[in-house]
């Protein structure tokens, strides 16, 4: 069986052993290493995790700063951020820096194991808070002046709206391809392409996008 390897990054010490018991329950997850912000590149560049968990505020070395020096790794291990969203500014700097999710610390134990698989599969993890948070703050920062995402989305091919809508509903390339019946690879190109198009540089953003443009609204 292969077991994904994590490291927990918070500065508290009840929330590194909370997460740190609840995963290890799980039979395929291990929690290799849990430490404070100033312990974080040690720890990932010592154990090599798959998926690194980042508390995005800690008063020692901040989660943006965790994030943005992990991001620049020549092979970056998936980094999602933990938080309450009750800094809107934050968030969207972990978007722009290349967060692959947001997890909240109040997340139910029984979901959490899920949430770090779909991580380690190049999935997209956004609680429907989450989403919410994002979106109210997304007409500030994130619209393309004169290009909307109803816009955006309209320049894309049918099978790169399919793909769009799976990405959107947090699936991995190869979760996508058995949905549709294609290849990783070719997922993997229309990854690209649908990413070029909507003008994004993530699948969280392209992920938001969808929601913005009502693609999920319209799903059965």
């Amino acid at each position: 069986m292969y077991v994904i390897r994590v490291v927990v990054v918070d500065d508290e010490a009840l929330v590194r052993s909370g997460f740190r018991l609840i995963l290890n329950a799980a039979p395929d997850i291990e929690v290799v290493a849990a430490t404070s912000g100033g312990g974080a590149f040690d720890a990932v560049g010592e154990h090599r995790p798959d998926v690194v968990l980042v508390d995005i505020r800690m008063p020692d070395v901040d989660g943006l700063t965790v994030l943005g020096r992990l991001r620049e790794l020549p092979d970056p291990p998936v980094v999602a951020m933990l938080t309450t969203f009750d800094a809107d500014e934050y968030v969207l700097k972990a978007l722009h820096l290349g967060a692959a999710g947001f997890l909240l610390k109040d997340t139910e134990p029984e979901h959490l194991a899920q949430l770090v698989r779909t991580l380690a599969m190049g999935g997209v993890v956004m609680s429907p808070k989450a989403s919410r948070t994002l979106l109210r703050s997304l007409p500030r920062t994130e619209e393309i002046a004169g290009d909307p995402a109803g816009t955006r989305v309209e320049r894309l091919t049918d099978r790169e709206r399919d793909v769009l809508v799976l990405l959107a509903e947090g699936l991995s390339n190869a979760e996508i391809g058995v949905r549709l019946h294609l290849g990783t690879g070719t997922v993997k190109d229309h990854v690209s392409a649908l990413l070029t198009k909507l003008r994004v540089s993530g699948r969280v953003q392209a992920a938001l996008l969808a929601q913005r443009a009502g693609l999920l609204d319209a799903r059965p």
